[in-house]
């Protein structure tokens, strides 16, 4: 009797494991269909450029006050040699600080990625969302990300196209 117990609990679990539904999306693909994200990554390319002009032009400032220091070092009294070794350390920690502000983990260039950003990954994850309920989906993996790993995917079940005309664009007309 236990054995025909757990046949048959094998049996509904496996048809329960059948019954569910797959599918994967390719999210690279479907934001470069977002004439939104490229405004994005441009806003942030520029912002980021301008802040690594300014780094440089810091550093390089660092770099003219400390080869001056050394064509001079040898006529400067120790406590000119002092000042101007403090002044030195001051504007490069300045500079490195300048350089953590904007490009560090908490930076204004990240800060500006998740306010520019943010929305629309959701936005993307929203309609993704929807279409997974419209189609009695169970899962859908983003075949994009380095995180999951797929091997093989039938394009049967790719539903990137769903998402981009849900979000109102067209399939195939990649914004560059």
């Amino acid at each position: 009797m236990k054995k025909y117990l757990f046949i048959a609990f094998l049996l509904c679990t496996s048809f329960g494991a059948f019954a569910q539904k797959f599918a994967y999306v390719d999210t690279e693909y479907i934001l470069k269909h977002l004439p939104e994200y490229k405004s994005a990554l441009s806003q942030l390319d520029v912002a980021s450029k301008q802040w690594q002009q300014q780094v440089d032009q810091n550093f390089s400032e660092i770099d003219r006050m400390y080869k001056a220091y050394q064509a001079d070092q040898v006529l400067l009294t120790d406590d000119m040699r002092k000042r101007r070794e403090n002044e030195i350390i001051e504007k490069e920690k300045q500079a490195k600080e300048f350089q953590r502000s904007k490009f560090g983990p908490d930076g204004d260039l990240f800060q500006s990625r998740v306010k520019l950003i943010k929305p629309i990954q959701d936005k993307v994850a929203e309609a993704i969302k929807q279409i997974a309920k419209s189609k009695y989906l169970d899962f859908i993996f983003d075949k994009s990300s380095e995180a999951t790993m797929m091997i093989y995917a039938s394009s049967s079940y790719d539903v990137s196209n769903d998402v981009i005309v849900k979000l109102g664009y067209k399939p195939g007309t990649v914004n560059n």
